[in-house]
């Protein structure tokens, strides 16, 4: 039963970590993101001007309910490697994230035929956040 007693602690310090950089990612390179949405800073805040404080804030949350199941999903996979280093779990986390996240995002942005940058942006922001957690979880190890 040692699969059950995840480092709950890592878990969350990780998510964290992932969450903050999210925020600056995209305080960094917002502008671009927006211009590959192919709308307006100003088409964003109309589009958002009727909505509750709840409403705003759900993307954040989702965004960091994601992170903590990636994390979780993340630490079994490391667990089951069995490497315990910064660099394993940096590594098991690009892996992760060029098997699945890299392909997802591109498949789905190349569907409804949006820009190639919106897809550079989103899976770039997800390769942090991967490897951020991945590098957090080797370091603090199993439990």
């Amino acid at each position: 039963m040692q699969a059950l007693n995840v480092n709950l602690p890592a878990i969350l310090v990780a998510a964290a970590a992932a969450w903050i950089f999210g925020g600056g990612y995209y305080g960094t390179v917002g502008p671009k993101w927006i211009a590959a949405l192919g709308t307006t800073t100003e088409a964003l805040k109309a589009q958002n001007a009727g909505k509750s404080t709840a409403a705003k804030s759900a993307p954040f949350i989702t965004s960091f309910i994601a992170e903590l199941i990636m994390a979780f999903v993340l630490w079994g996979i490391i667990f089951h490697v069995g490497i315990w280093t910064v660099r394993a779990g940096l590594i098991s986390g690009v892996v992760c994230w060029a098997g699945f996240v890299l392909t997802t995002v591109a498949t789905n942005n190349a569907y409804p035929g949006r820009k190639v940058m919106l897809t550079v942006i989103d899976s770039g922001h997800w390769l942090g956040v991967l490897a951020i957690i991945g590098a957090i979880l080797g370091g603090f190890g199993p439990r």
